[in-house]
């Protein structure tokens, strides 16, 4: 049975698909926005999938709580589930499941990654003001979709494994669609200058940086060269059912140990009113990575045993540090 991390993952994964296919599609007068839409779905349904992974499967922690409004006019001491229009409970934003992932449980995601998601976001809140026929916009568009393409790719395998490997994940480069020398573009709108102005700024805030996994924008160019036959990329298929199949263990190890050193570190510094990262932290914390209840070493090429390894920890070895250390009241 799959964990509820494991069916949000699929749902992302789903997304990010079908904003790939509608962007792709050889004529469609709605590219940029529905990609936009879509995409941005897929990366909140990540970052949630990331939550449950972390918070060991337990949705309230999706849930937006509040303190009620009394009779006496003051706010409750105690927080409820605060809910929708329709009575179900509301859940958090893609920002604060963002906001959650890198404050209560502190794991590091780039700086660039909320920056793509952030102008992603605003060309879909924008995308009614689009006119599809401008090719300044929708060549941004793909910019920071490609790159947002790739941030997703790598975190996803950071996060969860190698669980996108039988996908392709590419935006088809817009030479395929259009001719550059022939495009009639329009004049922009006073809301699509103020979002290209708002781009172009940010994209300036990286212009500098060296080359990276996690961009803001990708600029791709497209070069038509005859080459012979022979010379693709070989690939070799195997139906043997005595090959070792690497994807579902990967996947069981997430999911069972899905918090590294780093998570560990802020979950004990935000549970514990005395808990320090000191000599005796890292004593009690190596005489656990032994006892595969808590610990697993997940190697960083699982096709290759000689390959570095990371320690990943299970959310039970709490239980052990509560025998350590004073919870917080």
């Amino acid at each position: 049975m799959k964990s509820r991390a494991r069916s949000m993952l699929d749902k992302s994964i789903a997304a990010m698909l079908s904003a790939i296919e509608i962007y792709n599609k050889p004529d469609f007068n709605y590219r940029e926005e529905t990609f936009s839409v879509l995409c941005v779905n897929a990366w909140e349904l990540l970052f949630k999938a990331k939550v449950l992974q972390l918070a060991r499967n337990q949705v309230t922690n999706l849930y937006v709580w509040e303190h009620r409004q009394l009779k006496s006019g003051r706010k409750s001491k105690k927080k409820y589930i605060r809910n929708n229009r329709a009575g179900n409970p509301m859940s958090v934003s893609l920002f604060e499941a963002h906001r959650i992932i890198i404050e209560d449980y502190g794991v590091k995601v780039n700086k660039a990654v909320k920056t793509n998601i952030t102008a992603l976001a605003e060309i879909r809140d924008n995308s009614i003001h689009f006119i599809n026929d401008d090719l300044s916009l929708a060549i941004k568009v793909q910019e920071i979709g490609t790159a947002s393409l790739q941030n997703y790719l790598h975190l996803v395998q950071e996060w969860f494994g190698p669980v996108l490997d039988k996908y392709n994940f590419y935006l088809m480069p817009m030479a395929f669609f259009r001719g550059f020398d022939s495009v009639n573009g329009e004049t922009l709108n006073a809301s699509e200058k103020n979002l290209l102005q708002y781009i172009n700024g940010i994209e300036k805030e990286y212009d500098n940086d060296a080359p990276s996994d996690y961009n803001l924008s990708l600029r791709i160019d497209v070069n038509f060269k005859k080459v012979k036959s022979g010379s693709g990329i070989p690939i070799q298929l195997t139906n043997d059912v005595k090959a070792p199949v690497v994807r579902l263990a990967e996947e069981e190890i997430m999911d069972k140990y899905p918090w590294d050193y780093d998570v560990l570190t802020t979950r004990l510094q935000k549970r514990y009113s005395d808990f320090k990262a000191n000599g005796r932290y890292h004593s009690i914390r190596k005489s656990l990575e032994d006892n595969e209840k808590y610990c697993r070493r997940r190697l960083y090429n699982p096709s290759n045993p000689k390959s570095g390894s990371k320690v990943f920890f299970n959310s039970n070895i709490l239980k052990e540090f509560d025998e350590q250390y004073t919870k917080n009241s």
